[in-house]
């Protein structure tokens, strides 16, 4: 019998994941500083300045999640009781928490059923006069029209939050990198991300009130250079030094774990007209693959399939549309006949990994063939 191949390396095991010896020295460092606390230490305002000067952004913030970056974001475009955001149903519940922490409630608009991003004349068509902000969500690596969104906002006045937690390095139709179009922009530095320190978040801006806003909501509202005064409402959202001496390494190798999931990824898009079937949902110039998502026919049928010949996938990103989790009972408004069909029907969605040369491609391709074939 022909040797059994390797599991495809995953992002839950050392195979799967970017580290070397300069994220050991960088946690040995901290330790031997003996500061760990993020509002004492050097290496977490050395994140927000490498962040800033990577992303082009003025500001930059550091936060313990990617959901707590979100929630600094609709903090400090002053969301509170009786407001209404507007996003996508086909997201983390980490882009609706921060929304309904604050009192607000959450408009739903339809996706693009080509690539699962906002539809934004769906987002015109959620808004009302309670409306304050709309979050954008770059789902799998893929920019959402950010432009018509960025016009559809400046029409109407509201905040525009851009979720990049998926979309590291991504760019939109015109090459633009995603997080610059927005009044803020959330990052994530979760396990399952393209860079990781455990979780983690970060939040950009061109604009210093928004950052100083979301700098103290981050720490309790307490400007630390005052004395102890909490000038405003504001949460414990700290990034530990420990995190951001690790994340500090893991940014210097985004533009790599970008470029080689790209390179991998576009080998398998080459690979798709000869498997009957299975198309891409996306749009793949600037795509930055979170993961590889696919329209096929029958989702569940495909991942079974798959998961027969050992490669990890998902018969969809959800199971149901965000509006339809018990928690959001009541506080949301708006269905997306749209993105049901996408979860119910439509959508395959391959975790993908920077680990994934020809080699694992090429297994990724006949395993797909052999599911079309099923």
């Amino acid at each position: 019998m022909p040797p059994r191949e390797l599991p495809l390396p995953t992002v839950l095991e050392p195979r799967g994941r970017t580290f070397g010896e300069e994220e050991r020295a960088a946690v040995l460092r901290v330790l031997d500083s003996a500061v760990l606390c993020g509002a004492f230490g050097t290496e977490a305002r050395a994140l927000e300045t490498e962040t800033a000067a990577l992303t082009g952004a003025a500001h930059a913030v550091s936060c313990s999640s990617g959901t707590a970056a979100l929630h600094l974001a609709v903090a400090a475009a002053g969301i509170g009781p009786g407001d209404e955001v507007v996003t996508t149903p086909l997201s983390d519940f980490g882009t609706v928490a921060p929304v309904l922490a604050q009192g607000a409630a959450v408009a739903f608009a339809d996706v693009r059923e080509q690539d699962g991003n906002l539809d934004p004349q769906a987002v015109e068509a959620a808004i009302t006069p309670r409306t304050r902000a709309v979050i954008a969500v770059h789902l799998f690596g893929g920019a959402a029209d950010i432009r018509a969104l960025r016009e559809i906002c400046d029409r109407h006045r509201l905040t525009l939050i851009e979720d990049c937690a998926q979309a590291w390095l991504a760019e939109d139709e015109q090459g633009r990198p995603v997080g610059t179009l927005g009044d803020i922009a959330c990052y994530s530095l979760q396990q399952y991300k393209h860079i990781t320190a455990g979780d983690g978040g970060l939040t950009t801006t061109g604009d210093p009130e928004l950052a100083r806003r979301m700098r103290l909501f981050m720490d309790k509202g307490w400007d630390r250079t005052e004395g102890r005064i909490h000038r405003t409402m504001g949460l414990n959202y700290r990034m530990p030094e420990l995190v951001a001496a690790v994340a500090r390494v893991q940014l210097t190798r985004v533009a790599e774990v970008v470029a080689r999931r790209r390179a991998s990824a576009a080998r398998l898009a080459a690979a798709l007209p000869g498997i009957p079937g299975a198309t891409l949902a996306a749009r793949p110039a600037g795509h930055s693959w979170w993961t590889v998502p696919l329209h096929v026919d029958d989702n569940a049928r495909w991942a079974e399939a798959l998961h027969t010949e050992g490669v990890p996938a998902l018969p969809g990103y959800l199971e149901r549309p965000l509006y339809a989790n018990p928690a959001l009972s009541g506080r949301t408004t708006g269905r997306c006949p749209r993105a049901e069909r996408l979860i119910d029907r439509t959508l395959l969605v391959l975790p993908w990994n920077e680990a994934y040369g020809a080699e694992e491609t090429d297994r990724i391709a006949q395993a797909l063939g052999k599911a079309a074939a099923s």
